[in-house]
């Protein structure tokens, strides 16, 4: 007969696992629609340059930087979901965990109000914030203490700065070949 080696977690502990895997399943699901609206969104900008509507091609590159940062964002948490389910174990006493997992668990706190296709991430919030406490639930959820600045940015980040929007269609313009003049 084998040896079965079986962790112990707290009953918290065991549903904020479940609550994860689900989110990185619903990661899978959010990516789709973002990735087809990102892609008819780079069409439309192709398109508009092609016709010479530069200013609306312009206007149009905001929907692409706000799908492509998003994106990433959902690539973000997914790795923070993974590293907490893989180090669960450590999530029974919260003094004792490392930087890494305190980083994880806020970006996943943060990312909480900003990611509403991600429903279990609201749950999750709650669990972590009473495992780590109110005041590292409060910094977290502000985007200060542990929260990565580049996950913060692309939630929350300024999507019309102009400069941005030049260079994102300059690069969709680039990828079909074609010259694009701003004066």
């Amino acid at each position: 007969m084998g040896l079965f080696i079986r962790r112990k977690f707290s009953k918290q502990t065991g549903k904020l696992k479940s609550l994860l895997k689900l989110a990185i399943s619903r990661v899978a699901i959010a990516r789709r629609p973002r990735l087809a609206r990102k892609s008819i969104a780079s069409g439309d900008v192709c398109q508009l340059l092609a016709l010479g509507h530069i200013d609306r091609a312009i206007h149009r590159a905001e929907q692409v930087i706000q799908e492509d940062n998003m994106l990433e964002a959902l690539g973000i948490v997914e790795t923070y979901c993974k590293c907490l389910i893989e180090k669960a174990a450590q999530l029974d006493k919260p003094q004792e965990c490392s930087e890494e997992i305190r980083e994880a668990a806020a970006g996943v706190i943060f990312a909480a109000k900003w990611c509403s296709d991600l429903p279990e991430l609201q749950f999750t919030r709650d669990i972590l914030a009473e495992k780590f406490g109110n005041d590292f639930a409060m910094q977290a959820k502000e985007g200060t203490a542990l929260v990565d600045p580049v996950l913060v940015w692309k939630l929350s980040g300024d999507t019309a700065n102009m400069e941005l929007k030049k260079k994102v269609t300059k690069a969709i313009a680039a990828e079909n070949n074609m010259l694009v003049d701003f004066s």
